[in-house]
């Protein structure tokens, strides 16, 4: 097996009131995969992928990307990565493509990569004419495939994705695990993400970590954990580590 890009060791986050959010947890993605860190909300997912993406200072632990350390070498992680947040939002009076452009120009200043790059955005996003409209116009659906297509656009080593389809519809759901899919396969990108959707997991991820109380309960392949579980999806899997049902 490849060495992995991204190397998560005992990791701590303790905030204030000594809330331990993340409780020492461990584990590994490799290249081109896509990795999910699912549980049910504040299970600590957000807080380890805010630590990943140099948001967060770790308490214990350490977490490399690609060798550098994102306590240490934060600069150089935030160069080979791209982030989306759960509440992340975009620039209502621009259009959707004027957006993407502005994107674009903040990576690179090769005329021919900001080309591409939009290029890669515009296929992702999926919005065809209404790349054309106002930002301010977009449904909640619109509005997150442009901000998915945006973060995997520019090609980063690492994409991480916070509940990337958190409150959508299933056609722009469909729609945004597409992307993250075509991401994977012709750029090659590792993508990791958070989702409290375990069924959706399944179809989307290599490999996911199952979380809760700030804890890894289990990681592996979905097929394999729920045969090793003798569960019918990923839902009963937690389950049968939660509360042993």
């Amino acid at each position: 097996m490849s060495q992995p890009v991204v190397v998560v060791e005992n990791l701590v986050k303790v905030y204030q009131k000594n809330i331990r959010a993340v409780d020492n947890i461990s584990f590994y993605v490799y290249p081109g995969e896509i990795f999910g860190l699912i549980g049910p909300n504040g299970a600590g997912k957000t807080t380890t992928l805010r630590i990943i993406a140099t948001v967060l200072q770790p308490t214990q632990g350490r977490v490399l990307v690609y060798g550098y350390d994102v306590a240490k070498d934060a600069a150089k992680v935030r160069r080979i990565i791209s982030y989306l947040p759960e509440d992340a939002g975009a620039y209502k009076y621009l259009t959707g493509l004027e957006f993407l452009e502005l994107v674009a120009k903040l990576y690179t200043k090769d005329p021919k990569k900001i080309e591409e790059f939009i290029e890669i955005g515009i296929k992702l996003s999926g919005l065809g004419d209404r790349l054309n409209d106002k930002v301010k116009t977009y449904s909640k659906g619109m509005l997150r495939r442009l901000l998915v297509a945006k973060t995997l656009m520019v090609k980063p080593k690492v994409a991480i994705l916070d509940e990337p389809t958190s409150g959508l519809d299933v056609v722009n759901a469909v729609h945004v695990r597409e992307s993250i899919k075509r991401f994977a396969k012709d750029v090659g990108g590792t993508v990791i993400l958070s989702s409290h959707n375990m069924l959706e997991v399944e179809y989307l991820c290599d490999r996911v970590a199952i979380i809760h109380k700030g804890r890894i309960l289990v990681v592996g392949k979905p097929r394999e954990l729920m045969e090793r579980f003798e569960a019918s999806n990923l839902e009963e899997v937690f389950v049968k580590l939660v509360w042993g049902a």
